[in-house]
């Protein structure tokens, strides 16, 4: 589904420093499904939302879920406008997941970073990059396709190195769909991370 307008004026002013200065680069956007999905990205720094989404726009934009740290006025304001939405990182936040699974359902491609945090480490970094299985639940709930993706490059932004993504096809769960949904969730994140390790280890 397209982007609402705030996601759209921040895509076109930035597409000449990532396509120019940053010589992003992409490959398997033939993956992206038409309907609903969860798009799971590694997660090298905070800028990977910005080469995860640019490729496929502007024929599609990302929902992304937005830790709650970042709701305050008035970013929340801008945060809301671009699409993205509140999630409580570190509890099990019923309503995000929620928020997931109907944006999903209704044909939105559901952004998210397994590893719950990124893995450079800054002044304000407190949790540890591991895996999580609520990209995977929500693919299993929604019953969407869970497609995984890698970035390169956004943990060296000052060396002005080049951006790469890849997308991957959808990860086989439909093994999974109508199992105990925690240990098919388990499961399927299993999967979705060896996924990922493949599609970053070939950037």
């Amino acid at each position: 589904m397209r982007a609402p307008l705030s996601y759209n004026v921040i895509a076109a002013a930035t597409w000449p420093l990532l396509y120019g200065v940053f010589r992003l680069e992409s490959t398997g956007k033939e993956n992206i499904p038409e309907g609903g999905c969860v798009l799971a990205c590694n997660h090298l720094s905070s800028f990977d939302p910005w080469p995860l989404g640019m490729p496929l726009w502007p024929k599609t934009g990302l929902a992304f879920m937005a830790k709650s740290e970042l709701y305050w006025f008035p970013l929340n304001k801008l945060i809301d406008s671009a699409g993205a939405f509140p999630v409580r990182r570190g509890q099990q936040d019923t309503v995000a997941i929620e928020t997931a699974v109907r944006l999903a359902r209704e044909g939105k491609v559901v952004a998210m970073f397994p590893e719950g945090t990124r893995r450079v480490k800054g002044l304000l970094k407190t949790r540890e990059a591991r895996p999580r299985s609520g990209a995977a639940r929500i693919a299993l709930e929604a019953d969407v396709p869970l497609v995984p993706a890698a970035v390169r490059g956004t943990d060296r932004l000052l060396r002005l190195g080049k951006l790469r993504v890849a997308y991957g096809a959808p990860v086989d769960i439909d093994d999974l769909r109508g199992q105990e949904i925690a240990e098919a969730a388990h499961e399927a994140t299993t999967r979705l991370m060896a996924r990922i390790a493949e599609l970053e280890a070939s950037l």
